[in-house]
């Protein structure tokens, strides 16, 4: 489990990052980035272990699991 000020730090580093996007190239470019920031966080995950493919389709279909 990561320290709590971790987490804060890469929260700033983030919100950061994207408002340095919307500043120099606008919103479009800032939505692209946080887009794949999201697939990246997704990714990682994945590759972790931590998140359950076939249960995230699973959601996604509307389809309920029972554990």
């Amino acid at each position: 489990m990561t320290p709590p000020h971790t987490m804060t730090v890469l929260g700033i580093v983030i919100g950061g990052t994207l408002a340095l996007t919307w500043a120099v190239l606008g919103f479009w470019a800032c939505a692209f980035v946080a887009l794949f920031m999201l697939i990246g966080g997704l990714v990682g995950r994945v590759v972790d272990g931590r998140l359950d493919v076939t249960a995230l389709v699973d959601a996604f279909r509307g389809k309920r699991s029972s554990s």
